[in-house]
Formats: structure tokens, sequence, C-alpha cells
């Protein structure tokens, strides 16, 4: 009986980690994202023999061995790497937590507030436009390659996760609470067009992202 043959390495994309939207040269809006997930899938995706790259947001760690990283600070960063990568990829874990906004403007210098406001004491305001969608300008044209998209929920959460599968052209969903962020663990439910795929209690997310990366393999299934 000849050995069982290994499915074929594929080109994964990773992102991870949060985005960074400056103010003026100190100051920016930003979340608590770790990028934990993201790195934990770049390193099981390189056990199972995939080519790897990682692109990451503004993180303090260090990059897994045999992945291809790319630094990234803004979501408009984040958008030209992954236009630039999944060209050809053939899956991409979009695991980032990127910012829905950013300032409508730079301000080239420190933002002296207290001056401007002629004492301080008042209130300030932040004119915010919307950043684009990562996910759904990538995926739109997706073709054959596979799309992995997460989703981060308070609430009604399933039904958040499900809509956003179908709006953002994804094969499979990952619906995380916001106790994931800056964890070394994390409860999962995974979705796909068919519904709730499966679901763990808070496990450590290198277990997590070798379940997730096993996806690709077509496995496990209901």
């Amino acid at each position: 009986m000849s050995p069982a043959r290994k499915p074929p390495a594929l080109h994964v994309v990773i992102t991870a980690g949060p985005t960074r939207e400056y103010i003026d040269p100190v100051r920016y809006l930003s979340n608590e994202s770790s990028g934990r997930m993201g790195f934990e899938l770049a390193r099981a995706a390189v056990r199972a023999g995939h080519r790897v790259t990682l692109i990451a947001g503004p993180v303090h760690l260090e990059t897994p061995k045999g992945v291809t990283r790319i630094d990234v600070v803004s979501a408009r960063d984040m958008l030209k790497a992954l236009k630039a990568t999944f060209r050809d990829a053939d899956a991409l874990f979009m695991a980032a937590a990127v910012a829905d906004f950013r300032p409508a403007k730079k301000i080239a210098g420190k933002w002296k507030k207290k001056e401007e406001l002629g004492g301080g004491g008042g209130g300030a305001t932040l004119e915010l436009v919307e950043n684009p969608d990562l996910l759904r300008t990538v995926a739109a044209r997706k073709g054959a390659r596979r799309v992995i998209a997460f989703a981060l929920e308070t609430g009604d959460g399933l039904r958040r996760a499900a809509a956003k599968l179908v709006k953002k052209n994804a094969d499979w969903i990952v619906l995380n609470g916001a106790s994931a962020l800056n964890a070394a663990e994390s409860a999962v439910t995974v979705l796909d067009a068919q519904g709730v795929l499966w679901r763990s209690d808070a496990r450590p997310k290198a277990e997590t992202a070798a379940r997730l990366i096993a996806l690709l393999a077509g496995e496990p299934r209901r």
C-alpha cells in the first residue's frame, strides 16, 4: 500500500495585531489587540507545511521561524500589503483588529490642546473618517481562494458574525469576545455558510490556531 499523500503546500497570508491611526506625531487611535492569534496561526501554518506571509501591525512579538513578515502601521498600510500578497495566495486569515476610523487630518506637530483652547478646561472635537474595509475589498473577487474572517462581538454575536460572513464573502468566520484581546486563551465559535461548524471553550490560542489551519485541509468537519 502506498503511503498517504500529503496535501500540497499553500501560500497562506495572515494579518495580525492592531493598526494605529495617528492624530499627531505622538498620539494615535488603536486597540488592545496583541497579535497573538495571528502569530500562532503563522506558526501552525508553517508546521502544516505551508508558505506563510504574515502582515503584522505594531506588536512586540518575535517572528515565527519560516515566516515572511511584513510590518505595517495603519489600516491603509495593511490594505496595500494585502493587495500585493493576496494576488498569489491560496488562503487568507484576517486576524488583525483593524481600526474602523482614522483622523480626517493628521496634525503635523504635537497637538497643543490647552493652548488652542485658551488654558484648558473645555472640550475638543476630533473629526474622523472611515477606513477602507480591508477584508471586503480583497475578498470581493477571491475566486477559489479561501478566506477566514474574524469577528469580535458582544451581544448578539452569532447573528452578527453570520451576517459578516456573507457580507465579506468569507468561507469561514471565527467569532470571539472582548476577553480574547491581549490574552493567551480564547473561546471561539467557527461558522460557515451552513451555520456553526464547531465551538470551543477557552483554550490556548496555539491550540485553536492549529485547528483553524486544519480547515484548509478540509478538516475537522461537523
